[in-house]
């Protein structure tokens, strides 16, 4: 395949089997230099700009994001540029630069500690718990919508101390923000009623969260909003909007990849029943590099963009001008032949696997990894326990986007315990 017949930026690629997206990409990895590409005309809100350098390979994306002084995220982190009055929904911490970043995750890994996170596995594991006990008598079930989706929000929202009766109200919105190229969750329509949905979602998430915040000031509860609204570094808090949008990243990020990966994972062990066979035979061995593989295989978040802050900044060879926009391709840099044995092979004990999945090295590496990584194993975990055959029994309904590898549904059998042999 060469570079003319590769367009990044047409959504029909996006529709395309996974087979030939890795073409293109292996394609783009093996030619010299930078493949450039015109803006495609955005979907609103986000806005056409002049064109996008891909980093495509994995060196190229750990360099970026190793230096975020010359690879910044403060003018955005989408293709397109976002228009200001999205900002409050959706400008959270990965839009931001040092200082305004260190300042915000400061505060919030004031609460987020890695002690925390870890005491969060008797939680996990009693949602995971929760969850496949509600479905295992079917037999059958939507592994998305039942389980892979259900588990990361109602994490959660559990720690957040909203009511689990909102789950679907959240569950919905953060589809038509994530999902909003994808017609079953924003209808093709005039650009008006695109941006009205979105701007709907986000005020509507953050509606919920500012009510909840409001309330931990005056009545402080053991949650994890209490913890937010009162976590303190050098005299500063964060405000009720800045509260709001990173609960938006949450429930949108933090369910959004988790929810994926545990899809993927799931059809990538009944295509592979001979991984599946080996975790389950010695899962809790083998959950560590288990949990990465499914990672690097799904790579949830296919890119972000960074834009060069100075004339003269380098990657490779290339030399960019201020203000050009280069594109981390996690999805291709986690299938870097250069770093990869076989990156093709779904090989749950691979050693060493430096992928990407979680973001490049730097201050913008995911702040929730270890919890999605807890989230990855609990939910396996407990399947295998509770419905040792299951497995899927039709293609991934996968969701159109070139920013999400997003599964929308996935069924699966299993046989129920009171009628196995």
């Amino acid at each position: 395949m060469q570079r003319t017949e590769i367009d990044l930026s047409d959504m029909e690629f996006w529709s395309r089997p996974l087979d030939e997206r890795a073409a293109a990409f292996a394609a783009l990895r093996a030619q010299p230099g930078l493949a450039f590409f015109a803006e495609f005309e955005p979907p609103p809100p986000l806005v056409q700009g002049p064109g996008y350098y891909c980093l495509t390979r994995h060196a190229e994306v750990v360099e970026a994001s190793r230096h975020p002084e010359l690879f910044c995220s403060g003018q955005g982190t989408n293709i397109g540029d976002m228009p200001a009055e999205f900002l409050e929904f959706f400008g959270s911490m990965i839009n931001l630069d040092d200082p305004r970043h260190a300042r915000f995750r400061r505060i919030v890994s004031r609460v987020f500690t890695p002690r925390f996170l870890e005491s969060l596995k008797a939680d996990v594991s009693q949602i995971a718990k929760e969850i496949v006990a509600g479905i295992a008598p079917r037999g059958q079930c939507d592994f998305v919508t039942e389980v892979a989706a259900l588990l990361p929000l109602r994490v959660i929202v559990d720690l957040m101390g909203i009511p689990r009766s909102e789950e679907k109200f959240i569950f919905d919105r953060t589809n038509v923000i994530l999902g909003f190229t994808d017609p079953e969750y924003v209808p093709a329509g005039e650009p008006e009623a695109v941006i009205g949905a979105l701007l709907t979602a986000g005020a509507e998430l953050a509606g919920v969260v500012r009510e909840i915040g409001e309330d931990r000031v005056r009545n402080p509860q053991d949650d994890i909003t209490t913890a937010l609204v009162t976590a303190e570094v050098d005299g500063e808090k964060l405000t009720t909007a800045e509260l709001a949008s990173f609960f938006i990243l949450l429930v949108v990020a933090g369910n959004e990849t988790t929810r994926n990966a545990i899809a993927h994972g799931m059809h990538l062990l009944t295509e592979h029943p001979e991984q599946r066979a080996l975790w389950q035979a010695d899962f809790d061995t083998l959950a560590p590099t288990a949990v990465e593989e499914i990672v690097r295989t799904a790579s949830p978040v296919i890119h972000f963009r960074r834009t060069v802050t100075t004339d003269g900044a380098r990657i490779g060879d290339h030399t960019f001008s201020e203000g050009d926009k280069v594109v981390l391709w996690y999805w291709s840099a986690n299938r870097d032949e250069a770093v990869f044995a076989a990156p093709k092979r779904f090989d749950i004990a691979r050693k060493p696997n430096d992928h990407v999945g979680f973001g490049g090295p730097g201050p913008h590496f995911c702040l929730g990894a270890h919890l999605a990584r807890r989230e990855i194993a609990m939910a396996f975990q407990e399947v295998f326990r509770a419905l040792p055959d299951i497995h899927t029994t039709g293609e991934p309904d996968r969701l159109l986007s070139a920013f999400i590898n997003g599964i929308k549904h996935l069924p699966v059998e299993w046989t129920p315990a009171e009628v196995r042999p």
